[in-house]
């Protein structure tokens, strides 16, 4: 059989990703999350269409600390979307296509997105 001198494709035990590749798929996982998440928010609307007793029973579930840690979780993809589509907004306008400004920018994202997570924490 011939030697077969094809270079390898890195798989993604050799290759790591740079911090914007990182983020763009996080942006597309959190998309997806929040999807998930809107079947929790009309979850917690029905019950309180439910009554006193289907209300009751989602508070509980509520103040388990899963359920809040999960809630947080929601709150941060959400604020971390946000700040990720702004981002897009500006490439829109054509502007930050500089490898330094994308890294930059990709640590203003995720940075922003912290301290909006805990100032929105602060408020509850």
């Amino acid at each position: 059989m011939p030697a077969n001198n094809r270079p390898l494709s890195p798989h993604l035990q050799v290759y790591r990703l740079p911090l914007t590749g990182l983020i763009s798929i996080t942006h597309r996982i959190t998309g997806v999350l929040l999807c998930l998440g809107l079947l929790g928010i009309v979850a917690v609307l029905y019950s309180i269409a439910a009554g006193v007793a289907g209300y009751a029973a989602m508070q509980s579930l509520m103040s388990f600390w899963l359920s809040q840690l999960v809630f947080w979780g929601f709150i941060y993809a959400l604020l971390f979307h946000i700040c990720h589509g702004i981002r897009h907004l500006i490439w829109d306008a054509g502007k930050s296509f500089e490898l330094l400004s994308l890294q930059r920018y990709a640590v203003y994202e995720l940075i922003a997105s912290l301290l909006l997570t805990v100032l929105v924490y602060s408020f509850f």
